[in-house]
């Protein structure tokens, strides 16, 4: 269950979640909601008992030795955090952690409950998966509806995958049978460089979140990390001949495949986000 640490007044809230593990290629989504949290101003407000869905031979207690040699156990947990956003139409609720071992259903409707309690109006879900894509061109992201009607009518793809899934597929499933609107947010990680962090993923799903609300988001050093990213990883492709060539393979097929008119989408995009975020300009 769900430990209440502190109440909060929040305004037509949206709730964003992201769990570490299988839906996380990269640490990706929850990079981009450590860099929400480190953005905006935010109170954690409740989190789980771990003993409740986690197995510890999976997910392991860390030690933690503070600046007096003072010991402590820090175990798995998911935590949610309150966020007030006077300037913008809605306050946040995020929900961030690690993907529990066991009791998914219970898992998520506890979630969808607090959901309920903060009277939150929809649910963003952010993931991201290993694909055959270059580091060196943008990260997609593609956002999909948990039902047809809700991707119609906020704009997004309707999902149309078949297959395993992991908590975030559940929890989707769950807020639509309550009739919670939920989008999810997936980043396509180069599968050669999984190895976390992946800050240029985490940047892309900033931007596509961005993008979705209509909002300002500052980047803070996020667009410096994944230039650095993006350099080690060219360093990497440049002293391996067979990553080279491999990455040079995979630049051929994306450039193919991208249309013309994509190109001047994502310079649309670009100009948008300036405009958001100097609204003087």
């Amino acid at each position: 269950m769900f430990i209440s640490e502190a109440s909060f007044q929040l305004r037509n809230p949206i709730l964003i979640a992201a769990f570490e593990g299988w839906n996380d290629a990269g640490e990706s989504a929850s990079g981009a909601l450590s860099h929400l949290l480190t953005t905006w101003t935010h109170q954690q407000i409740a989190h789980l008992d771990p003993e409740e869905y986690y197995d510890f031979q999976v997910n392991r207690p860390n030690i933690k030795v503070d600046e007096k040699i003072v010991r402590e156990i820090i175990w798995p947990n998911t935590r949610v955090f309150a966020v007030s956003t006077p300037h913008l139409e809605n306050d946040f609720l995020i929900v961030k952690g690690i993907e529990p071992s066991m009791r998914w259903q219970s898992f998520v409707a506890e979630i969808l409950d607090l959901a309920d309690d903060y009277e939150v109006s929809l649910l963003i879900t952010m993931g991201a998966l290993l694909a055959d894509t270059p580091h060196s061109r943008p990260i997609s992201v593609t956002g999909s509806g948990s039902h047809p009607d809700v991707a119609e009518r906020l704009g997004v793809e309707i999902s149309r995958y078949e297959g395993p899934t992991g908590i975030l597929g559940v929890l989707q499933d769950a807020a639509n049978r309550r009739g919670l609107d939920a989008v999810s947010l997936w980043a396509a990680v180069p599968h050669y460089v999984s190895t976390p962090p992946s800050p240029k993923a985490s940047l892309a799903l900033v931007n596509a979140l961005e993008d979705f609300l209509e909002i300002s988001i500052s980047q803070g050093d996020l667009p410096e990390r994944a230039r650095e990213w993006e350099k080690s990883v060219d360093q990497m492709a440049a002293e391996d001949t067979e990553v080279g060539d491999y990455v040079r393979q995979l630049e051929k097929s994306k450039d193919a495949t991208d249309l013309p008119e994509m190109s001047g989408e994502l310079l649309a995009r670009e100009v948008e986000r300036f405009l958001r975020r100097n609204p003087e300009s």
